[in-house]
């Protein structure tokens, strides 16, 4: 099976009333562990990247990878996803490159960093989709501004920032309306990494999890049920991973992610996409320290690769099932670009 459009995958994932985990990889590890995930709970499944993974492994490498993991698994709908995507020409390249989807995120400006106006936005996000649709490709953007920096993309908001740039419903209506883009990135507390919230207990002084305005994905569900929305920033961050980084020498202390039961909500309640990193890469990162602290005399990459790529695959599972995506890879005859060429058409 090649390359699956988003679109399909987000779409059938509505018809299911399911949310699809979007991860992220930089490595063959990452993607062997997702995918093995995806088959050993027949999930369909999406594997994005982001600008910065796309340099690290050189775009060609992570071409190859992604073409040996449909051909190993030729049962499971796959989607290559571009992770915010700053410019046209960046979602030009991983266009030519077979992605089958690409995120153009216009709420920052191209430098990634400097938040953008509506209309700055609504103009880039219309030269992506023109570019994108007429070749079948999956568009996502975004509107209103996350928290947090990861891969050096972010505005690096303060909670009160992050409060003045939530997604605004009637707007999030008019953008869709203009852009008619496939799925829409909704601001509501989420933040990129590890470090989501600086809430803490008055009393304990036990770092809380972000406060979310789960209000306003009830409201634009409302207006638009069929609005396919994405959840960035969705690690749950679970301190057990976090306690055996620390506890092979790491120092992370006051993190704290997205519950479970918060991304649920958004599921039930029009979020199809769900972004994420940081969960897997603390699983590497504990499985890692772990052998290093333990078997000191260890160098062979295999040693710490293959626990690493165990850790996180657990972790695939985990997310897999509980967004609800586990055992519907096979619910639908998978669509190609040419096939969403024609759709678009319409």
């Amino acid at each position: 099976m090649p390359l699956v459009p988003m679109r399909q995958i987000l779409d059938e994932a509505a018809k299911g009333g399911y949310g699809v985990g979007a991860f992220n990889v930089n490595n063959m590890e990452q993607i062997q562990a997702i995918m093995q995930a995806a088959n050993d709970t027949n999930s369909p499944v999406i594997i994005q990247a982001s600008r910065g993974a796309l340099k690290y492994s050189k775009m060609i490498y992570l071409k190859k990878l992604m073409e040996a993991a449909v051909e190993e698994y030729p049962h499971i709908p796959v989607a290559l996803h571009l992770d915010h995507g700053n410019s046209v020409e960046t979602c030009k390249q991983a266009i030519e490159l077979g992605f089958t989807s690409v995120m153009i995120d216009g709420s920052l400006k191209e430098d990634a960093k400097t938040p953008n106006t509506y209309e700055g936005n609504l103009e880039i996000t219309m030269k992506v989709i023109e570019l994108a649709h007429p070749l079948g490709v999956t568009v996502e953007a975004e509107l209103g501004c996350l928290g947090g920096i990861e891969d050096g993309h972010g505005a690096g908001l303060s909670d009160k920032d992050v409060e003045a740039h939530l997604t605004d419903p009637a707007q999030a209506e008019e953008f869709v309306k203009q852009t008619g883009v496939d799925a829409l990135a909704v601001a509501i507390g989420t933040s990129h990494g590890a470090y989501k919230s600086s809430r803490k207990d008055p009393v304990t002084g036990e770092v809380l999890p972000p406060k979310l305005a789960m209000d306003r994905i009830i409201e634009i569900h409302k207006r638009m049920p069929n609005c396919h929305m994405v959840m960035h920033g969705s690690s749950s961050v679970p301190q057990e991973l976090v306690d055996i980084i620390n506890k092979y020498g790491g120092k992370m202390p006051g993190t704290k992610g997205i519950p479970l039961e918060e991304i649920k909500k958004g599921i039930e309640n029009g979020v199809r996409k769900v972004n994420v990193d940081t969960d897997s890469r603390l699983a590497i990162t504990g499985a890692i320290r772990k052998v290093f602290w333990e078997q000191p005399e260890k160098f062979d990459p295999r040693d710490y690769l293959k626990p690493a790529r165990e850790a996180a695959y657990q972790v695939y599972v985990e997310r897999m099932k509980a967004f609800g995506q586990a055992g519907h890879a096979g619910d639908y005859k998978p669509l190609t670009l040419d096939d969403m060429k024609s759709y678009y058409k319409k």
